[in-house]
């Protein structure tokens, strides 16, 4: 019996593309995944740098419950010209690691739309 190799196709199909290992965001389609390092309790909500594969977001929510999430969520989401239910919470909603899936950002911050173009 033959040994039949997985093909590249193969190995791709039905998996979602995620943001490599030194990236903080990528492409699944119409979809921008994004890699998160919250900081709750800021003094206003901000977009900030890159740190190593996440985009820093700090939010003025306190982290209690995932309510800073939520909060991070409805900032993110006026900051992309989406709507909150566009944004999904893949991990991290009580954590401040996070990943999100935004469905088709209306608009890009700049740090976005340098690290991660179309």
């Amino acid at each position: 019996m033959k040994k039949r190799h997985a093909k590249a196709s193969d190995k791709t199909a039905g998996k979602e593309k995620e943001p490599g290992a030194s990236a903080l965001c990528a492409w699944d389609g119409e979809t921008l995944i994004l890699n998160i390092l919250g900081k709750p309790s800021a003094k206003q909500d901000a977009i900030g740098k890159a740190k190593g594969n996440q985009l820093k977001v700090s939010v003025t929510a306190t982290p209690v419950a995932g309510k800073a999430t939520d909060h991070m969520v409805r900032f993110l989401a006026k900051e992309f010209g989406v709507s909150p239910d566009d944004i999904t919470v893949v991990f991290g909603r009580f954590n401040v690691n996070k990943q999100l899936r935004i469905k088709s950002p209306k608009k890009l911050p700049p740090v976005i739309a340098a690290a991660c173009p179309k």
